[in-house]
């Protein structure tokens, strides 16, 4: 059978910005959808210990305010959702992350944070990556590349965009929609597509740092795009 005729295992985070290497998580969510099952869901709101910037709040909706009063320690949060994902892996299930070198870093540095042992020391996970398929399998297509972008173009509902819960579940569909829609994809192993999204995403990543790099006022962006994926080794203190 087919990868995309059983279950995926779908992770989002919500976060108090877009550096993996110093923002926290907010919110995370772990679903399990396909497979001719009812989607499971596992959803957690973790106080961060630190503030949440009014433009973060803007996209997900959290307070400060609301987390530090409803928000379970972020330590607590991390070790579970780590936990989650590994039992996931576990069981056979590859893993779907949009751009998943954001949220499998953050979710790195974030367990290194709190001691917990971070999921690649436990599990060896196939990533499926709906912005790195579609950039591969219809590059010259115009428009945005965002999650509302790829639910809009392969139809699929999103409601409550911005949400951890509602984003692992659209990103799942998007998969599915488009393995669907590309079949060589289903005629491939999930260790030969993960492999291969690993060069995509070098190639995608190193278009874009060339970009920035000759596109005046945009030269500084340059350096901080990182081609490693589906996660950027932590650095290990002696510049590696």
């Amino acid at each position: 059978m087919s990868w995309h005729r059983r279950p995926l295992c779908g992770v989002d985070l919500e976060t108090t910005g877009v550096d993996p290497e110093a923002d926290r998580i907010v919110t995370a969510s772990v679903v399990r959808y396909g497979g001719g099952l009812s989607t499971a869901r596992r959803s957690w709101l973790a106080d961060p210990g630190v503030e949440i910037p009014e433009e973060a709040t803007a996209l997900h909706g959290v307070t400060g305010e609301h987390a530090r009063e409803y928000g379970r320690p972020a330590g607590d949060v991390v070790e579970e959702v780590v936990a989650a994902l590994a039992e996931e892996v576990t069981a056979g299930w590859p893993l779907v992350a949009m751009n998943a070198q954001f949220d499998l870093t953050m979710l790195d540095r974030e367990a290194r944070r709190y001691g917990v042992r971070p999921l690649t020391d436990r599990v060896s996970p196939r990533v499926l990556d709906p912005r790195v398929l579609d950039k591969r399998l219809d590059r010259y297509r115009r428009g945005g590349r965002t999650l509302t972008d790829l639910c809009r173009h392969y139809v699929v509902q999103l409601d409550d965009a911005h949400t951890s819960e509602a984003d692992a579940v659209a990103a799942c569909a998007v998969v599915w929609k488009i393995a669907n829609r590309y079949r060589v994809l289903t005629r491939t192993s999930l260790e030969e597509l993960h492999a291969q999204q690993v060069e995509w995403a070098r190639e995608q990543a190193s278009g874009l740092r060339d970009y920035f790099a000759r596109t005046e006022g945009k030269e500084a962006l340059a350096a901080g795009v990182r081609l490693e994926w589906p996660l950027v080794p932590a650095w290990d203190g002696a510049g590696r």
